[in-house]
């Protein structure tokens, strides 16, 4: 597949808490950042490819048929031996959900260079990566250094999508400044920079400095903010009676460069892009976004529902 957008990253089965009497009910969906962005990129019609390590399993499975029905590329996917990744998730009456991860182990984080060396999209117009198969060894180092291989042919996306709960902040204050070397696009939530102790102003003079074209920080339901080469840009939100807020961030970021693929702005280090560009593919992943909370989990939405 030639022109289209590679998804590198973890699949993850979320199981959701629904509170019983004196017991736990838990209904499993599939998820992980990476997973819900290449899907939100298949519904929306952009050719996409996911690159990540599937168990054989049954929660494996369930996420596999997940990307297929919504119109992935797995042909680059493993097959692993290793049993998938679970999280127990919680939402709060915010819709804000909390995260207990169980990855000991698991495919996701297992990556080896010969993997990685025999899919290395250099087809791909942009790479999206990021999350915590960046964050977590022995695979995230590897998917850096295939970051850095495919940057001459493709433009770079990266969502740290910070988990301290798993990841120190001292490794994502580390990393970042790598990342932010390899990224021409850094996407990040208000949430993110909380944890990172920044504030959005500051991110966008930090990561400019070390080469990214577009920053773009979102605000779960505020306004997003974005920074083009220091032109500042500002969309105000969707309002929603939002169900709860999972997989919005990562269905924002596919509507952004569902959109930018759509104005043939991906491929290389963004040359044509414009602040104008940036605003039509920040309103467009908004409504995307909000989409996604209107419904429980990480389901984001057809093209149909957003014309």
């Amino acid at each position: 597949m030639n022109q289209h957008i590679t998804v590198i990253g973890e699949a993850v089965a979320d199981a959701f808490v629904i509170p019983g009497d004196g017991m736990l009910d838990l209904q499993v969906r599939p998820g992980g950042g990476p997973v819900n962005t290449a899907v939100a990129l298949g519904r929306l019609g952009t050719p996409v490819r996911f690159l990540g390590r599937l168990a054989d399993d049954t929660l494996g499975r369930l996420i596999r048929d997940h990307l297929a029905g919504s119109g992935v590329d797995l042909s680059a996917c493993v097959t692993a031996p290793e049993r998938a990744t679970l999280a127990i998730t919680a939402v709060n009456e915010a819709g804000q959900a909390s995260y207990d991860f169980y990855t000991e182990g698991t495919a996701d984080w297992l990556w080896t260079a010969e993997e990685l060396a025999e899919r290395a999209p250099y087809d791909a117009r942009c790479v999206h990566a990021g999350s915590l198969a960046l964050a977590l060894a022995p695979g995230g180092p590897h998917i850096e250094r295939l970051l850095e291989a495919v940057r001459a042919q493709a433009t770079i996306s990266i969502d740290p999508n910070v988990r301290t709960a798993l990841v120190p902040v001292s490794t994502y204050l580390e990393a970042l400044p790598r990342w932010a070397r390899i990224a021409d696009i850094l996407r990040l939530s208000d949430e993110d920079l909380a944890h990172l102790g920044l504030s959005a102003e500051e991110a966008f003079t930090t990561w400019h400095g070390h080469g990214v074209r577009l920053v773009v920080v979102t605000g779960g339901t505020g306004d997003v903010h974005a920074s083009l080469d220091g032109v500042r840009i500002t969309v105000p939100a969707v309002e929603v009676e939002a169900v709860d807020t999972v997989g919005a961030g990562d269905t924002f970021t596919a509507g952004l460069l569902h959109v930018l693929e759509h104005r043939g702005r991906l491929g290389g280090r963004l040359p044509d892009l414009t602040p104008a560009d940036v605003e039509a593919a920040i309103a467009f992943a908004v409504r995307a976004a909000a989409e996604t909370c209107k419904v429980p989990g990480a389901n984001p939405p057809w093209a149909h529902q957003l014309t």
